[in-house]
């Protein structure tokens, strides 16, 4: 008798008609849901579904440092704090931040520090939550995608957004948006963020092994896929104040009615 063990990858990632585990093809995104503006305590928020993660970010400030020997006088900073619920994987992690959870977080203050204008904010700090509530691969690049999102919804000034995916290599094929399983059980990982104004990388992460041919044709493609999320930011931010405008009008032709119905 055997034991099936909940998160353990399944031993073929890919079938013999190219489909991966999921039903993706091999250069297919998982479904991705974006919606800014909905923790109303922070200064900008968004929330992120990207195939099974489910992921929240918050911005305050700026506002004062702590400690205060932190506090740079030319300049902002930027910290950054990524964090996984205890429930959000299989086994239940510990509530303590782990050496991943630090490590995730420099490398997202290093890939959105770039876009931003810290010299307007001396002796300030810029503080970005980052809580993931369920997690299944992939969930620095989604963090890095949806802190972008949140800081632009502070209206901290920014030069571009910032978007990142994750290519790979799964039972010898090259192949984009690693699920968890495929995180797990695949031959490569490489993270890759991009910072729009100078269309330069600002994250490039690998683990794994892939020749030089294979690494430059994952580079292409999520140059491709980049691009395709970019857009859904942009859409995000532009549901936003759709809906505020559409509000407002609501409300100004409600006002008006209200008014005709009076008697002079």
């Amino acid at each position: 008798m055997s034991l099936l063990i909940k998160d353990e990858a399944p031993e073929k990632l890919i079938d013999e008609n190219g489909k991966r585990v999921d039903g993706r093809g091999l250069k297919d995104l998982r479904p991705i849901k974006m919606e800014v503006g909905i923790v109303p305590n922070a200064a900008g928020s968004a929330y992120i579904e990207w195939g099974g993660n489910k992921i929240y970010a918050a911005v305050y400030g700026p506002r004062e440092v702590h400690p205060h020997h932190m506090a740079r006088p030319d300049r902002g900073i930027l910290r950054v704090f990524y964090r996984m619920a205890t429930f959000s994987v299989h086994e239940r992690k510990r509530a303590a931040p782990g050496r991943r959870e630090k490590e995730i977080s420099m490398v997202m203050e290093n890939s959105l520090s770039p876009v931003l204008f810290l010299e307007l904010y001396p002796d300030s700090a810029l503080e970005l939550f980052v809580e993931i509530i369920a997690a299944d691969g992939g969930t620095r690049c989604a963090s890095i995608t949806v802190a972008a999102l949140a800081l632009a919804d502070a209206g901290i000034p920014m030069r571009s957004l910032v978007t990142a995916v994750a290519g790979g290599k799964a039972d010898g094929k090259l192949i984009l948006d690693c699920s968890g399983d495929e995180d797990k059980a695949g031959e490569a990982d490489l993270p890759v963020a991009i910072t729009w104004f100078n269309n330069e990388i600002s994250l490039l992460q690998f683990d794994g092994i892939m020749s030089l041919e294979e690494f430059e044709e994952t580079i292409e493609s999520v140059k491709e896929s980049l691009e395709k999320i970019h857009e859904m930011q942009q859409e995000a931010l532009k549901r936003k104040y759709i809906d505020i405008r559409n509000d407002i009008k609501e409300n100004e032709s409600e006002h008006q009615h209200e008014g005709g119905d009076q008697e002079i």
